[in-house]
């Protein structure tokens, strides 16, 4: 049995049985499809002739290509979790991936983006056009919420209770959280919806997704990541889904949030995951807490 052929089925099965979210589905999709023709270059399609040998050189050709630790890691988490499934299916009787380590992830400094910087990039879509308006609603819903942008390109219409300002998120694991809209978001995404979602929608055909391709489709995690790309590298900046995550993480705590709070909206499972935007955020807590602690300004014994 070849392994390509069983990837379906694996989905199928991350999605009725693992509960994972659509962002994930896809990434596993694409990170195993690597793999898949990595053994397909090697002649080692099938199942049978799966063994640790194979994901080692795997590993080992992605570290001779330059491919961070972070993308590495990523991939043998999904290698380890098809090799259970293929286990757990009985089609091998011995996990190939059960002495495939994953390399420590590199400790770098969170990429965030300046508040001017952030307004020039948000502001930049053609609004006078219906594309406009949708890019528009996406970046401002990316920074207004910080969701990852799977969490992004998984949301459904039905998630966005806009009268009630909020949308309703579907994390990893099935976990569902509330996330503050603003108003801003708001207001974008309400002309969004009213304005342009209905003209891309294919007549007489079902779509759910809140964001839509110029085909009527859902617009996938990579559509997302080239559209925000295109005009960030129109500012000369180096913009990701993930810096205006971190923005929206560094700003809040920034101006004072809650710390529980920015965690809860993030879906965090951890107060350390916040750490390192805690920390670049110190100076600006400090002038916060001056300005409005009553005693911050009160000199001992007086």
């Amino acid at each position: 049995m070849e392994l390509r052929s069983l990837l379906n089925a694996y989905l199928v099965y991350l999605k009725e049985e693992r509960g994972v979210s659509r962002g994930t589905e896809q990434s596993y999709l694409g990170d195993l499809s690597d793999f898949m023709n990595f053994l397909d270059r090697h002649r080692a399609g099938l199942a049978a002739e799966l063994r640790a040998a194979h994901l080692t050189a795997y590993v080992n050709e992605m570290r001779a290509q330059g491919r961070s630790s972070a993308t590495i890691a990523r991939r043998i988490a999904a290698l380890r979790s098809f090799c259970k499934y293929l286990v757990l299916k009985r089609i091998v009787d011995i996990d190939p991936a059960m002495q495939l380590e994953a390399p420590k992830a590199e400790k770098k400094a969170p990429k965030t983006i300046r508040s001017g910087e952030l307004d020039k990039l948000l502001e930049l879509p053609d609004v006078s056009q219906p594309l406009g308006i949708r890019d528009r609603a996406m970046l401002e819903l990316l920074y207004a919420t910080g969701l990852r942008v799977s969490e992004l390109a998984s949301l459904d219409a039905e998630h966005v209770r806009l009268d009630m300002g909020f949308l309703l998120c579907l994390g990893s694991g099935g976990r569902e959280r509330m996330v503050p809209v603003g108003a801003s978001g708001n207001h974008w995404v309400s002309k969004y919806v009213l304005e342009v979602r209905p003209n891309l929608l294919e007549p007489g055909r079902r779509e759910d997704a809140l964001f839509l391709n110029q085909q009527g489709s859902r617009l996938t995690r990579q559509g997302i990541w080239k559209i925000l790309k295109n005009y960030a590298g129109r500012l000369g900046m180096d913009a990701s889904p993930q810096a205006l995550r971190g923005s929206f993480a560094s700003h809040m705590l920034e101006n004072g949030a809650d710390l529980r709070a920015v965690q809860e909206m993030l879906g965090v499972s951890s107060a350390a995951a916040l750490q390192p935007y805690l920390s670049a955020a110190k100076p600006r807590l400090t002038e916060v807490y001056e300005r409005n602690h009553p005693r911050a300004g009160t000199k001992p014994g007086v």
